[in-house]
């Protein structure tokens, strides 16, 4: 889901909790590594999120949070600040070429640069947190 998340509005607060979780405490932030991405630059993406970063000349720029049940990908245009919630079980993340990662829910997509080692660390932390999150299929079973 994409949300506008430029204000403290409970309404959308409670959304995005109740879809990804509240935000780790301090100590599980510290004990998982930290929690944040880096900087992550955009290289395409679905047609809504396009629609909002082409209003805008500045470069297309986002960063991931980690939460208990999913991630959070932020991202500016104008003056506006929106999120894509993604719950781990419609997370569906592949490495492209060598340098590419690409995430994908539903109908959106993004697809970023991965130029850095520690960019390919932070995203081997949210595979292996969705594999921890995602409920076994009835096949495990």
């Amino acid at each position: 889901m994409l949300l506008n998340i430029s204000y403290n509005n409970p309404e959308t607060k409670r959304k995005i909790e109740k879809t990804v979780g509240k935000p780790f405490s301090l100590q599980k932030r510290w004990k998982l590594g930290g929690i944040g991405s880096p900087k992550l630059y955009m290289n395409s993406f679905s047609i809504d999120i396009h629609n909002l970063l082409i209003l805008d000349q500045n470069l297309n720029q986002c960063n991931i949070e980690i939460r208990p049940q999913g991630i959070i990908v932020r991202f500016r245009s104008l003056l506006e600040t929106y999120g894509l919630i993604i719950p781990y079980y419609k997370l569906k993340l592949y490495k492209g070429k060598a340098k590419e990662y690409s995430l994908y829910i539903d109908h959106y997509f993004i697809k970023v640069l991965a130029d850095k080692e520690d960019i390919h660390h932070f995203f081997k932390k949210i595979a292996d947190q969705k594999v921890l999150n995602t409920p076994p299929s009835f096949e495990d079973l």
